[in-house]
């Protein structure tokens, strides 16, 4: 006989496995790569795991509740919306790193040319510099995530708004079916929302833990500007990439485009 223990067990660990799923790793690991403390990187992922388990508390209950089914297509939409959202964060992280690059191949300036990291509020980045006028790669406050922290950074709740949005997208994308799974073998509807529930505290918890394990080397090497730099380059590159992957899989293989 299922009891009411062994559906919260199973749902937190649940939970904390899929925090581990593939796109949720490349998102995360796009934005914790220009942070620079393991706490800010811990936080992002608790910010993404409540928007997460807030979308899946709204379309579970809908289901335990009014019997809501959701159509292939737009469940298939929406998890292309997933993918769309991967290629935007990993080009956020590719226009910093290839403005970066133009400078450092372009004429030489006043002055001899080297690599520095700046600390925009949580962001890090790093840019060609020179001691000479015109060899400065750009102010401190003019790449992407700056400008963007100069308009809204007074506003409160503002640091947590940006994972939030990311954790609701993946929330009513398809992927949340692994906990959705789950709710037609349990009878009572209040036990299926306690299970939604902790099966989002398990997805909070172990979002946690992983964004704080991939803070970690970034932590402690941001001395090291060409560390830093590719770092974040490499992630910009994998984020696109899995995104157009994705795009194919979801639109021509699982049938987006061609139903």
């Amino acid at each position: 006989m299922i009891t009411l223990f062994s559906i919260l067990v199973l749902g937190f660990f649940l939970g904390m496995r899929h925090a581990t799923d593939s796109d949720h790793v490349v998102a995360v690991t796009t934005i914790v790569s220009k942070q620079r403390s393991i706490g800010s990187a811990a936080l992002t992922g608790i910010y993404w795991g409540i928007g997460h388990s807030l979308t899946l508390l709204v379309v579970g209950g809908a289901i335990i509740f009014f019997g809501l089914v959701i159509p292939e297509r737009l469940g298939l939409s929406l998890e292309f919306c997933v993918a769309l959202m991967l290629i935007l964060l990993g080009s956020w992280n590719l226009r910093v790193a290839m403005r970066s690059l133009r400078i450092d191949s372009g004429p030489a300036g006043n002055g001899h040319s080297h690599e520095h990291v700046h600390h925009d509020g949580e962001w890090v980045h790093s840019h060609p510099h020179g001691h000479g006028a015109d060899t400065h790669g750009h102010s401190d406050t003019s790449v992407p995530p700056a400008r963007v922290d100069r308009v809204f950074g007074r506003v409160s709740g503002y640091r947590a708004i940006r994972p939030l949005v990311i954790g609701v997208v993946h929330g009513v994308a398809g992927s949340a079916a692994l906990a959705l799974l789950v709710l037609p073998i349990i009878q009572r509807p209040i036990w299926a929302l306690a299970y939604l529930l902790v099966f989002g505290l398990g997805t909070i918890a172990g979002m946690m833990l992983m964004t704080a394990a991939i803070a970690v080397p970034i932590t402690y090497t941001a001395r090291f500007d060409f560390f830093q730099r590719h770092f974040a380059t490499a992630a910009g590159v994998l984020s696109v990439g899995f995104g157009l992957f994705l795009c194919y899989q979801i639109g021509f293989v699982d049938g987006l485009f061609t139903l």
